[in-house]
């Protein structure tokens, strides 16, 4: 008997800790799933968080928690991974609030201006996640996307690479309008969402600027400042590819033919006597 009490008293003892236990390993997927934090994964130029007033340097590892604001420079590119394996892309000339209403984790990121290009997975099963704009509400039901806020009175563009997602206006009120593979939608501050899809060549265009930026930055690490050719993500026809507004890549920093040498250089070689060989 008195082995059987002792037997009870542990059996008491352990089952809190085991229940316990089954709350660690129920949690830790379900965090997994949410991704509440990402981790930087890629990072080019000038990559930052705001804290405290300051700009603090981001770097492939850093991690980036709920609420905090990312802001590129005109070099800056950064990919962010998070804990579900989704990825958020960063460009140049950005500012973006990373889950801005925590703990929704719905909720995935606020774009203020500039450029973003998301890349939900799906390998865990359903996972819906939205992105905002001042103008602008997407539910994201597909995989790829893009989305920009083009100018000062923050236009949205919303072009969809693969899958589907839901666009609906931010200030009027209206029907949602829902886009698919290859269909774009632009979204104006004081107009309700057009019925007119852009099924031209806009997601191409966007392809083709990103794959330049990469390239550019792969092939030149370090910057793509002053002569270097920055390919910008501001408004325009074409979908917020303004760059130095003709879209072009610089010259290297090469200069004119014809150019003076700068001061301090030894003079040029004397030319041969004549006749010589």
């Amino acid at each position: 008997m008195r082995h059987m009490a002792r037997l009870i008293g542990l059996t008491g003892t352990l089952r809190p800790l085991l229940a316990a236990a089954a709350l660690v390993v129920s949690i830790a997927p379900l965090d997994a799933q949410t991704g509440a934090a990402a981790k930087v994964v890629e990072q080019h130029g000038q990559v930052s968080v705001l804290q405290g007033g300051y700009q603090v340097p981001l770097f492939v590892g850093s991690p980036v928690k709920p609420t905090q604001v990312i802001v590129t420079g005109p070099d800056g590119y950064a990919k962010l991974q998070t804990g579900d394996g989704s990825t958020v892309e960063v460009f140049p000339d950005a500012k973006v609030t990373f889950r801005a209403n925590y703990p929704n984790f719905g909720d995935l990121i606020q774009v203020w201006i500039g450029r973003i290009r998301v890349m939900i997975d799906h390998h865990l099963g359903p996972n819906p996640n939205r992105v905002s704009t001042p103008t602008a509400l997407i539910s994201v039901r597909g995989t790829i996307f893009d989305v920009v806020n083009e100018d000062s009175d923050d236009t949205t563009l919303v072009s969809v690479e693969e899958g589907v997602v839901d666009v609906r206006h931010a200030i009027l009120a209206g029907s949602q309008i829902t886009l698919h593979t290859s269909e774009s939608v632009r979204v104006f501050r004081n107009q309700p969402i057009a019925r007119v899809k852009d099924k031209g060549n806009l997601q191409l265009i966007l392809a083709r600027a990103r794959q330049a930026l990469l390239d550019l930055l792969y092939t030149h690490p370090g910057g793509l400042g002053g002569h270097g050719g920055v390919i910008g993500t501001g408004g325009g026809t074409n979908g917020g590819l303004s760059g130095d507004k003709s879209g072009k890549q610089g010259n290297g920093g090469k200069g004119a033919p014809g150019s003076p040498p700068p001061p301090g250089s030894p003079p040029p070689p004397a030319a041969p006597p004549g006749g010589g060989g």
